[in-house]
């Protein structure tokens, strides 16, 4: 225990500095769907709730004990929607309570109270195209840890073919979204913090997109680790997209929109566009559509260490005595062998203490430092946060 304590001084003796820590996340189509499916055709990695507002998609068997949470998907529109209010709608109420609530939490309200819409070019003030029918992606903070990387996010599906017929060609025709420009051009005014713009391009394919150009499909929350799709990625220039747009894909062409489903409330329905599907089927048959038709997800996440270093100077007349007991032996210093030879000690823990004298941490060196009257140390000690 020490006996002699030095004073730190804010100013010259601690410095505070930040460290951003990225690891890259794959996520491919297999796992997020058809890898765990059993007999009986159910996957076993994807767990539907009573209450119907959303799915948790695992790594594996969710009822093993090695399964981690990768993300939740759902659905809903807006109560101004174009799709809203139509004879064929299942949960509608549900898709209404979702989208209200992930609109309040990542846009927030306007002056008067009412929850604002999110706006396809982040420009809220400005108004503009919105996007009223959506698909949220909610990723795990053990994936996302303090936010997703900025410029990073890239996922990919399938847009032709069955969703669950891998053998009729889901993926021949493939887009691309990203938040291209994310690590520069993201906007603030977010209760959730900084958002990107996600946009659409042809990957795989020939002729995919209408006018083959860039769309903008969606919103990514970075902090939140949120990704809010458009309902426009799934269709054509004859089909609204809930707001009074219209979808990206090229009309007519080999493109198929005959999604297929899994979920049990949906049997027998016919669906030829994913607005019939959104409006028409249960949160859960809305999420299986569109899970299946993920090729590949993949983002870097960002650690933030926060640290604290402190500067321990151990000037040449300090420190050059021990208080361990063993220090000394019949009252003589075992390090001296004549009684002018100089003090001697070898440090080996740097304590830090509180004003009241009690022990907050310890840092070990590697190895004793030797310390004399005729040497002078600075020892450099952080605390990670």
């Amino acid at each position: 225990m020490a006996t002699i304590f030095k004073n730190l001084d804010n100013e010259n003796d601690t410095a505070q500095t930040r460290t951003l820590l990225h690891e890259s996340i794959p996520i491919t189509g297999s796992i997020v769907s058809g890898t765990y499916t059993n007999n009986a055709g159910t996957e076993r990695n994807i767990k539907n709730y009573s209450h119907g507002y959303f799915q948790s998609v695992y790594d594996y068997p969710y009822l093993s004990s090695s399964a981690n949470h990768i993300f939740d998907i759902t659905a809903g529109y807006s109560t101004k929607s174009a799709n809203s209010g139509t004879t064929n709608f299942t949960d509608q109420n549900k898709k209404f309570n979702i989208y209200n609530q992930m609109a309040q939490v990542l846009v927030g309200h306007d002056a008067t109270g009412s929850i604002l819409e999110f706006d396809e070019d982040g420009n809220i003030a400005a108004g503009g195209n919105k996007i009223r029918d959506a698909v949220f992606l909610s990723f795990s903070r053990l994936l996302v840890k303090d936010e997703i990387k900025k410029g990073t996010f890239e996922l990919e599906l399938g847009v032709s073919g069955a969703a669950f017929d891998y053998g009729n060609g889901t993926f021949n025709d493939r887009v691309k979204i990203t938040d291209a420009s994310g690590s520069t051009n993201y906007f603030t005014n977010s209760p959730a913090g900084d958002y990107g713009i996600l946009y659409a391009t042809q990957s795989a394919g020939t002729d995919i997109l209408r006018e083959n150009q860039s769309f903008r499909v969606g919103l990514l929350y970075y902090q939140a680790g949120v990704a809010v799709l458009s309902s426009s990625i799934f269709l054509d220039s004859t089909a609204n997209d809930g707001a009074g747009g219209h979808g990206i894909l090229a009309d007519g062409g080999t493109l198929s929109m005959s999604l297929n489903h899994a979920s049990a409330v949906d049997v027998g329905k016919n669906f030829t566009n994913f607005n019939d599907i959104l409006t028409g089927s249960a949160i859960s048959g809305t999420c299986d559509n569109f899970r299946n038709r993920v090729y590949n997800v993949s983002f870097n996440n960002t650690t933030e260490l926060n640290s604290t270093i402190y500067f321990c100077r151990a000037n040449h007349n300090e420190y050059n005595y021990s208080s361990n007991p063993t220090y000394l032996s019949s009252s003589k210093i075992r390090v001296k062998e004549q009684a002018i030879d100089a003090p001697t000690s070898y440090i080996t823990t740097v304590g830090l203490y509180s004003a009241d004298n009690e022990l907050l941490a310890a840092a070990k060196l590697s190895e004793p430092i030797k310390k004399t009257p005729e040497t002078e140390l600075t020892l450099r000690v952080r605390l990670d946060y």
